[in-house]
C-alpha cells in the first residue's frame, strides 16, 4: 500500500486534518511547550473536533475511524506537537481495551464519557522501578472480604495523568497481573505533575500514588492472568501504532522547517538549499520519512484486514519512524544552526521531543528484539516447510 492508493475519502481527510491541525495546534505548540503544559480548552477543542473519540463505536457515540484515517491523524497532530499526540495516544489506548476487553456495564459507563472527551483517560503501567520489564510490576490489589478490591500503587510518567478523570492502571492480584478502571477522585488517590522533561513538556505528565484506594469488583477488566498478556499487549500496540505514524508527522515537520529555512537563509552569497551538502541532508530527511511513512500504511493494511503479523510489522514501523524522527530533527537543527538552539525556531522542540519518541510504548531495543526474536520465528517456519515440502 502506497500514497497512490489513498481514497478519496483518505485525501479528503488527510487535508481536514492539516488545515484543522494548521490553525489550532501549530501556533501554540511552542507557546504550550514553554509553559510545561496543556490547557484545558486545548484539550476541549479537540474533544469537540471529535478527535478525542475517534475510535469510539458509532454506537457509543464515536466517529469509529479505520485504521488508516486514524493514522493519518495521528502524522498531522505529530507535525503540529508530539506532547498533544500524547493525548490522542492515551485516550486510544484506553479505548481499544475497553472495546476489546471491557465488559457490557463498562462500555456502556465510559466509552460515550470517552468519545465527547468528557473524560479523558490514562494509561498507568509504567512504575519507579518498573519500565520495559512490565511483567514484573510491583503495584498490588488485594481481594477484601466483601468483594472489593484494596490498590496500593506508584505510577510514573502518565502522559496527560494530570488531566486524565479515568486511569486503567495495572497492578498484581497475587502473582497474576491484572488491571483496574479507577476514577481520579477515589480516595487515597494522589496526582503528582512532572515539570522539567526535557522532551513531551507540555504532555501533561504526572506520577500516580494509591495509598490502599479501594475499588468495586466490577472495575477490574478481564481477570488476573488476562491484564498484560491481553489488555497491555493490545494498549501497546495500539500506542506503537499511533506514534509510529506521529514520528511521520514530526519527521515531515523537520523537513518542512528545513526546507523554508534553507531556502531563505544566505550564506556564501546564495541560499543554504544551494549547497550540496545541505541537499544531502534534506534529500535523506525527505527519503527516510517517504519510507517510514509506507511502512506505516502496511501495517494499517494489515490493522484494516486482520493480519497476524499486525504486531511485528507495528513494532517495524514504530521502530524506524522513530529513528527517522531523530535523525531528521536532528538534521533539522543542524541546518538551523546556532538558530536551531533558539525558542524562535521550533526545530528545538522537534529535536527534544524525537528522542522521546524511541522511548515511549517500547524503546528502540525493545522493539529490535521484538523484531528480531519474530524474524527468527518465521525463518523457523519458513526452514521447517522447505523440508515437509521436499
Amino acid at each position: 500500500m502506497n500514497e497512490l492508493n489513498l481514497s478519496a475519502a483518505h485525501v479528503a481527510s488527510r487535508e481536514m486534518f492539516r488545515i484543522w491541525v494548521d490553525e489550532h495546534i501549530v501556533p501554540f505548540a511552542d507557546a504550550y511547550d514553554n509553559a510545561q503544559q496543556t490547557p484545558p480548552e486545548m484539550i476541549q477543542k479537540l474533544a469537540q473536533a471529535k478527535l478525542l473519540g475517534a475510535l469510539v463505536p458509532t454506537d457509543f457515540g464515536g466517529e469509529a475511524m479505520d485504521a488508516l484515517t486514524w493514522g493519518l491523524l495521528c502524522e498531522e497532530v505529530g507535525r503540529g506537537s508530539a506532547s498533544l499526540l500524547s493525548l490522542l495516544t492515551v485516550q486510544a489506548m484506553m479505548i481499544q481495551t475497553l472495546v476489546k476487553w471491557g465488559t457490557a456495564q463498562q462500555k456502556a459507563m465510559w466509552l460515550p464519557r470517552l468519545a465527547k472527551g468528557d473524560t479523558i483517560g490514562g494509561f498507568a503501567l509504567t512504575e519507579p522501578n518498573i519500565g520495559s520489564d512490565a511483567r514484573n510490576i510491583e503495584s498490588t490489589a488485594t481481594l477484601n472480604e466483601d468483594g472489593t478490591y484494596t490498590l496500593v500503587a506508584e505510577k510514573k510518567w502518565i502522559s496527560f495523568g494530570q488531566s486524565a478523570s479515568i486511569y486503567l492502571l495495572f497492578v498484581k492480584v497475587g502473582d497474576q497481573p491484572a488491571a483496574f478502571l479507577v476514577e481520579r477522585d477515589s480516595p487515597n488517590f494522589a496526582v503528582e505533575p512532572i515539570e522539567g522533561m526535557m522532551g513531551f513538556r507540555s504532555a501533561n505528565l504526572a506520577n500516580l500514588h494509591l495509598e490502599h484506594v479501594v475499588v468495586p469488583a466490577e472495575n477490574m477488566v478481564g481477570k488476573p492472568g488476562f491484564g498484560f498478556s491481553h489488555m497491555a499487549s493490545t494498549a501497546l500496540d495500539q500506542g506503537r501504532y499511533c506514534i509510529a505514524w506521529g514520528c511521520v508527522g514530526l519527521a515531515r515537520a523537520s523537513v518542512e522547517a528545513s526546507l523554508n529555512y534553507a531556502g531563505s537563509r544566505m550564506q556564501f552569497g546564495k541560499p543554504l538549499i544551494e549547497h550540496q551538502l545541505i541537499q544531502q541532508m534534506v534529500t535523506d530527511m525527505m527519503v527516510k520519512t517517504k519510507a517510514a511513512r509506507l511502512l506505516c500504511m502496511d501495517a494499517a493494511w494489515l490493522k484494516m484486514n486482520g493480519e497476524p503479523s499486525l504486531i511485528m510489522e507495528t513494532s517495524a514501523a514504530k521502530y524506524y519512524a522513530s529513528r527517522v524522527a531523530v535523525e531528521a530533527a536532528n538534521d533539522a537543527v543542524q541546518i538551523h544552526g546556532a538558530n536551531g538552539f533558539s525558542s524562535a525556531y521550533p526545530v528545538q522542540r522537534y529535536f527534544r521531543d524525537a528522542k522521546v519518541m524511541e522511548i515511549i510504548e517500547g524503546s528502540t531495543q525493545m522493539q529490535q528484539m521484538i523484531i528480531a526474536r519474530s524474524g527468527f520465528q518465521q525463518h523457523q517456519m519458513t526452514q521447517r516447510e522447505r523440508q515437509s515440502n521436499k
